[in-house]
């Protein structure tokens, strides 16, 4: 805000102690109303998804959960926010709000990744987003949504400073997004990795399974064997044949 002139940052102050909004708000509606102080109250409070949250709610939301000796949320609490919105860390939404969140690491949030999560869903309280909860879920049933999240899970899940994700995780992750998209194929899938592959994932094989299960049918009456896919979805395809798990017209 230091770049601003005097007048305009005394109208982003003057923006932010009436509505409680953020300053990256008061930026925008000011912004949008050309600098008038009255046209950017219009403005705010004709955005709902901006206007509905107050900075100041989600400050103190933040600080319940940060750790008390560091500026961040971790694995406790995490845990203590699942409790508080009655799911289990291991419920595919907890994936949702991440991706919204855009946190870096999973059961992690830093200040800004949670601020302007819960800012982006909407909701300012336990509460709010509590009753969102069904319709973040539902994005996963969104094709672009799910292909989102899916992208994104792969770095969230990944440990720090490595570039694979170890097998179980991912097989998790799979089973976890999978779930909700109903792929015929997945209990194969994790069963062909531990007994043909048993190695990290890499990132290409995680977006490959992607394309796979959206342009393959479960039969494989679709697949070209000259295609170009990775050679461990070829085997895939060859484990499946050989234990009779489809039946593939030649």
């Amino acid at each position: 805000m230091h770049k601003l002139g005097r007048g305009s940052r005394d109208k982003v102050q003057q923006f932010m102690a009436i509505t409680g909004a953020s300053e990256k708000v008061a930026l925008q509606a000011l912004k949008a109303s050309d600098w008038h102080l009255e046209g950017s109250f219009d403005y705010f409070y004709s955005q709902p998804q901006i206007s509905v949250t107050n900075s100041r709610h989600l400050e103190d939301l933040y600080s319940r959960y940060k750790e008390r000796d560091v500026d961040m949320i971790m694995v406790e609490g995490t845990s203590q926010l699942c409790n508080d919105l009655l799911v289990d860390p291991q419920d595919v939404v907890m994936l949702v709000i991440s991706w919204h969140m855009k946190a870096a690491t999973m059961c992690e949030f830093t200040r800004q990744e949670f601020i302007d999560g819960l800012q982006s869903i909407g909701v300012d309280s336990i509460e709010k987003l509590r009753e969102k909860l069904p319709s973040l879920r539902a994005e996963i049933k969104d094709d672009n949504k799910f292909r989102e999240i899916y992208n994104f899970a792969f770095a969230w899940a990944r440990e720090k400073g490595q570039k694979s994700l170890p097998l179980e995780t991912a097989i998790g992750m799979w089973r976890l997004l999978f779930a909700e998209r109903h792929w015929p194929l997945i209990d194969h899938w994790c069963q062909f990795l531990q007994v043909r592959h048993n190695k990290a994932i890499s990132r290409d094989t995680w977006s490959q399974l992607l394309e796979f299960v959206k342009t393959i049918d479960p039969q494989l009456s679709n697949y070209d064997e000259e295609g170009a896919w990775p050679y461990l979805i070829d085997e895939f395809v060859e484990y499946l044949t050989e234990n009779g798990c489809v039946q593939r017209n030649k």
